[in-house]
């Protein structure tokens, strides 16, 4: 989505304990005491890096397969031969990956782009088996084969393609920051000096130090942690793609999006660097989807709410 998805409401979500707590804050801020939900950590200062090697367009990936093709194609017989696809997912972001209370099954925009990779791949979008992943986990689960895909908001960056590969873009988002209404939190300036919310592995968390160094950084597993420690009044705000923060609004009137874009979340379909051949039949179906309405039927079943249909995004090839 090429721009902001507007939010009205948040998701109450419960989560485990731990007792590590942060550094102190500036004496105008007042958090409360509750124990952090489990692996929370508040994040150290960034680095001193070189800046990252330019990959012209991280966003240009591999032409599909031609409809009949003479080329070796491992993976996709390997997973054939298996008879279900392995997809690294989340169930802690409302709208793209959740377990839907009333069914108990795992839904959202992901899901069924997931779905759509498997019916095109094994004929049937059923043969699916998710792997539940943290952010910080989507890397390494592809490169030491946990699973053959990961379609779980991963935004697409020049560092990334260094150690996997991605499909064309399926979705953009924008980077923005959530807070509580009254909150006196205006934009990304507003945080300096306050504690934010952000998931540990993602390019929200870069960017948010980067904007705005003097805000502390609250890290925690999954997003749905975000939403327990902004209730609970440990943190003052939260950022992430406007696509996460709809799905962590929708139930809690006292939350509204702040600010203009931080910046831009373009987001592929993770494989293995090594299999270039299921690169392509991803972004053969992604091809299909686009041409065919099953992307806008997707879009309005998750994100219609949120207002028009944008047309999905134009997919960039690099041979």
């Amino acid at each position: 989505m090429r721009g902001s998805v507007v939010a009205l409401v948040a998701v109450a979500a419960v989560a485990g304990c731990a007792t590590t707590s942060p550094p102190a804050e500036p004496a105008h801020t007042v958090y409360t005491d509750p124990p952090l939900p489990a692996g929370a950590a508040v994040a150290p200062p960034p680095a001193e890096s070189a800046p990252p090697e330019d990959c012209g367009d991280p966003t240009a990936s591999l032409r599909p397969l031609p409809p009949s093709t003479a080329a070796p194609t491992p993976t996709l017989d390997r997973i054939r031969a298996r008879g279900r696809m392995v997809v690294g997912i989340d169930t802690s972001s409302n709208l793209f990956s959740f377990r839907d209370p009333a069914t108990g099954m795992i839904a959202g925009f992901d899901v069924d782009i997931a779905r759509e990779v498997t019916r095109d791949l094994l004929g049937d979008p059923g043969r699916i088996e998710f792997r539940v992943l943290s952010s910080a986990d989507r890397v390494r689960a592809l490169t030491d084969r946990t699973v053959d895909v990961v379609v779980k908001t991963m935004t697409i960056t020049c560092e990334r393609r260094t150690q996997v590969a991605f499909s064309t873009v399926y979705f953009e988002a924008q980077q923005r920051v959530l807070a509580m209404k009254q909150s006196g939190i205006r934009d990304a300036s507003d945080l300096a000096g306050r504690r934010v919310c952000a998931a540990a592995g993602t390019t929200s968390l870069q960017r948010i130090q980067q904007v705005e160094p003097e805000a502390t950084v609250l890290t925690v597993p999954n997003w749905a942690d975000c939403l327990v420690v902004l209730q609970q009044r440990q943190v003052e705000a939260v950022t992430s793609d406007d696509s996460i923060l709809a799905g962590l609004a929708t139930q809690d009137p006292n939350l509204e999006l702040v600010g203009p874009s931080l910046s831009s979340e373009p987001y592929g379909v993770g494989v293995n660097l090594a299999d270039s051949d299921l690169v392509r039949q991803v972004n053969g179906t992604l091809d299909r989807i686009r041409a065919d309405g099953t992307w806008q039927q997707i879009h309005d079943r998750w994100l219609g709410t949120f207002g028009p249909t944008p047309p999905p995004p134009t997919p960039h090839y690099e041979d």
